[in-house]
């Protein structure tokens, strides 16, 4: 399903390109259906983003409504640059290089190495660069413009409290119950023996494949400790500077193809790295990684020094924030060691949010305790101990502007932006050429586009 959705999104503009205007027995095979100034909306452009939605099981409305909402959002997208014309907009060669080495990436992560998406499609990467270039052009017009026309939209607390009580109170949203949760962390510290035995295992493997004895691929499948590349022999993929660990980075691109580094040190573990090809700016390289091990020993000593902690909060003897400055050896001591949810930048979660393990602690905790020392792998699967502290538990509620008003703000924020556009829509829409086709006479636009 992943191939036939990325196939659509590649085929959108430049795979079906005999198709248009053709016809076959009077049969018509595409058409233009709506003209914005100098742009036109084609039938199959239409057909091929309706059946990626329904790929993607995105389809909620009737098939005549989907795409009715599809054809007034390319309407937009067209008026869009159709503004960028008349305002000169620009993007340059680098900036649009930039862009497709970063969806080339992504292509070629999907299907696992460039070799297997070149052989699946029969096309070079080269050739699926020149076949977007123009299209990534227009995109990051279109962008530059939309960003443009709300990049100073704000909203007042009065904005806030007025917007509040436009909602009718039976449709006022109900807020599920949320929990703000801080951790202190201690890192085990990892010994000397425990270093000197990894960086011994690596120099071992780089000798055999030195010597010829086995090729890196096979060694990287069978020891490597990075699951990300360890199937795919090593291989991390093509990847643009600053993508990769300093120390990783200013190794990987000095290698020559086939060339095996000594031992690279980073915040992940240990590396030996072979190179593949490098192109500009862009390199790829094989690794194989190895963690050192976190001895039982350090490790409990890191669960005592955390509950001897957790006895000082309870005590009164500090405070949660001080003792996470004093302690903890996780960044987020900056912030009070307070977890950031990643789907909005809040400090706010949900359960369903919450990783299991976290939800499973907290969930027994009263607002305002701390636990016991709780087992936990940080984001390179190093074993370390952590006090979890409950902040704030709030119940399911209806929005109030006490609990929620962040949460207000940002719809009246989304509310504000959206008339913005609409407004932006219709002023400029009188201001370009816009022809619709009758056969979408029927449909039920949010905006005046005749």
């Amino acid at each position: 399903m992943k191939r036939i959705s990325l196939f659509v999104i590649l085929s959108a503009t430049f795979l079906f390109p005999t198709a248009i205007g053709q016809t076959l027995q009077g049969v018509v095979i595409d058409e233009v259906v709506a003209v914005v100034g100098k742009e036109y909306i084609l039938l199959s452009d239409i057909e091929q983003q309706y059946l990626q939605m329904k790929l993607q099981s995105q389809v909620q409305t009737s098939e005549e409504a989907t795409r009715c909402m599809i054809l007034e959002s390319m309407l937009f997208e067209k008026l869009l640059l159709h503004q960028a014309e008349i305002d000169s907009v620009e993007v340059t060669d680098d900036q649009v290089n930039s862009e497709l080495d970063r969806r080339m990436r992504y292509f070629i992560s999907q299907f696992g190495s460039q070799e297997k998406l070149e052989q699946f499609y029969d096309k070079s990467v080269a050739d699926f660069k020149n076949d977007l270039r123009d299209v990534i052009s227009k995109q990051m017009k279109i962008e530059q413009v939309q960003q443009s026309i709300t990049e100073f939209a704000a909203v007042s607390p009065a904005e806030v409290r007025k917007y509040f009580k436009s909602i009718p109170r039976d449709s006022i949203p109900l807020i599920p119950s949320t929990v703000e949760v801080s951790q202190i962390i201690k890192k085990p510290q990892i010994t000397p023996e425990e270093k000197f035995e990894v960086k011994e295992r690596l120099t071992g493997y780089r000798k055999r494949i030195v010597d010829g004895e086995t090729s890196f691929e096979a060694l990287a499948r069978i020891y490597s400790e990075d699951p990300g590349s360890a199937r795919q022999g090593g291989d991390i993929g093509l990847r643009g500077r600053g993508e990769l660990y300093p120390e990783f980075e200013a190794v990987a691109f000095k290698l020559d193809p086939g060339e095996v580094s000594e031992i690279v040190e980073t915040e992940a573990g240990y590396h030996i790295i072979q190179g593949i090809e490098r192109r500009g700016d862009f390199v790829r390289v094989r690794h194989i990684l190895l963690r050192p091990k976190v001895s039982p020993y350090e490790l409990e000593k890191a669960r005592i020094y955390l509950d001897s902690i957790a006895q000082l909060i309870r005590n009164d003897s500090v405070n949660f924030d001080d003792a996470v400055v004093k302690f903890s050896t996780d960044p987020s001591r900056n912030n009070s060691g307070i977890l950031i949810n990643p789907k909005d930048g809040s400090s706010q979660w949900t359960p369903e949010e919450l990783d299991p393990k976290v939800f499973f602690v907290i969930d027994k905790l009263e607002t305002g305790t701390i636990s016991t020392p709780v087992l936990m792998q940080d984001e390179e699967g190093a074993e370390a101990y952590r006090l979890l502290y409950l902040r704030k538990r709030t119940q399911p509620h209806r929005a109030n502007l006490e609990e929620d008003y962040d949460q207000i703000q940002t719809w009246a924020l989304m509310k504000k932006k959206s008339e913005i556009v609409q407004n932006w829509i219709s002023i400029n829409s009188k201001n370009a050429y816009i022809r619709i086709d009758e056969k979408y006479s029927a449909c039920n636009f949010q905006n005046k586009w005749r």
